[in-house]
């Protein structure tokens, strides 16, 4: 089970940092992902962690202003998003998969879903 928490209504300019705790599962045997989805849009990519916490992706649209960790130690994945944009609003997915020295950025990668907290940046 994975349980994402964090989001909530900030002004554009602000910061947030969202959770993921993960329970049921080795979590240090998963790479972690970030999704995020607009209304009316598809589930995007956002930012993605592997297993060790070693290597990392981010999407062109938050690469330099949010940063994905993990604390095996917690079972917790977090991403913190900085300089917030309208356009940042969307609910936010946390999603697990099967450890590899890579991170994943494709969601069909990804078999765990959990069920998504809301970001809402206004201007």
């Amino acid at each position: 089970q994975l349980q994402a928490s964090g989001g909530g209504l900030v002004q554009a300019g602000g910061s947030l940092r969202l959770s993921c705790a993960a329970s049921g599962l080795t979590f240090s045997a998963y790479n972690m992902g970030w999704f995020r989805q607009a209304p009316g849009k598809g589930r995007e990519f956002v930012a993605a962690i592997n297993y060790r916490g070693g290597s990392t992706a981010y999407a062109d649209s938050v690469k330099g202003r949010s940063t994905i960790s993990r604390d095996n130690a917690k079972s917790v994945v977090y991403l913190l998003m900085n300089s917030l944009k309208p356009e940042d609003t969307a609910v936010y997915y946390c999603a697990a998969r099967r450890w590899s020295n890579t991170a994943q950025t494709r969601a069909s990668e990804y078999d765990y879903w959990g069920q998504g907290t809301q970001v809402t940046v206004s201007s």
